[in-house]
C-alpha cells in the first residue's frame, strides 16, 4: 500500500476497481481551510463506494485496486491530459486546492506521486489477473446541481454493449430502477481508468454507478452486493 493505492488480492472472476475510494489527504497535502465544506461531499470521493468495492471483493475472491486519495487532488478516472483532472469548480465555487494551491510543479507532483502509481499497480494486477472483466465500482449524488436523479443504478460502458446489457438487465430483474450510461456516459470517455486497462489487457469492462443514498445504506449495500455475486459469480 502507498499514498496513491491500496490492493485487495485474489482470483476471482472479475477484477474490481473503485477510483474514488478515499477522501484522505496523503502526507504532504492538506485541505485549504477555504475548501473545507468538500469534506464529506461528493466532490471529495464516491460516498459508500469502496464499502461496495471491498465488500465485492471478499464475496467473490476477487482482486480490488482503490485509490488511497480524494479525487479532488487528482481524478484518477481521468487522462492527464484531461481539463478535469484538476477540478477548479465546485457548486459554483472555487476548489482553492486547484487554483489559488496548483502550479506547474505540483500538477507534475501530483502526476507522478498519485495519478501514475494509481495506473502502474492497475496496470500490474490486470496483467496478473486471469479475470476476463474489470467492473469499477463509483457512486453518484441523488441531486446534482438542482436535478434529482430518479435512477438507482447506472451501468456504464464504451465498448462492452453486449456485457453492459446483461448486467442491466439482471439488476433491472431484481427491481432496481436501471439505467445505461446514466448519469454519466462511457461513450464519452467517462469510464476511463477500467477502459485503459481493458483495452490493454483484452479484456472486457463495466462500470456501476450507485446511487449515493443506497450506496451508503448498509442494508442495501449487503443485498446489492449478493446480486452482483449471483450476476459475476
Amino acid at each position: 500500500m502507498n499514498d496513491a493505492v491500496e490492493q485487495i488480492g485474489g482470483d476471482g472472476p472479475i477484477l474490481i476497481t473503485c477510483e474514488h475510494a478515499s477522501q484522505r489527504m496523503p502526507p504532504g497535502w492538506s485541505w485549504p481551510e477555504e475548501d473545507r465544506w468538500l469534506i464529506d461531499t461528493h466532490w471529495a470521493y464516491d460516498l459508500g463506494a469502496r464499502e461496495l468495492a471491498v465488500s465485492l471483493a471478499g464475496a467473490l475472491g476477487a482482486a480490488a485496486v482503490l485509490s488511497r486519495h480524494s479525487r479532488l487532488l487528482i481524478d484518477p478516472n481521468r487522462d492527464e491530459t484531461s481539463p478535469t483532472l484538476f477540478l477548479t469548480e465546485a457548486e459554483g465555487r472555487p476548489v482553492h486546492l486547484n487554483t489559488t494551491h496548483l502550479c506547474d510543479a505540483e500538477r507534475r507532483r501530483r502526476i507522478e506521486r498519485l495519478l501514475r502509481p494509481y495506473h502502474a499497480e492497475l496496470d500490474a494486477c490486470v496483467r496478473a489477473s486471469a479475470a476476463p472483466t474489470l467492473v469499477a465500482m463509483h457512486s453518484f449524488t441523488p441531486i446534482y446541481q438542482g436535478q434529482v436523479r430518479t435512477i438507482e443504478v447506472g451501468v456504464l460502458f464504451d465498448r462492452d454493449e453486449d456485457l453492459a446489457r446483461r448486467v442491466a438487465s439482471a439488476l433491472d430483474a431484481r427491481g432496481l430502477t436501471v439505467a445505461l450510461n446514466e448519469p454519466y456516459s462511457g461513450l464519452a470517455g467517462l469510464i476511463y481508468s477500467i477502459d485503459r486497462h481493458a483495452r490493454a489487457h483484452s479484456r472486457q469492462a463495466v462500470e456501476l454507478e450507485v446511487r449515493q443514498d443506497l450506496a451508503t445504506d448498509p442494508s442495501f449495500r449487503a443485498t446489492f452486493v449478493s446480486w452482483l455475486e449471483e450476476i459475476f459469480g
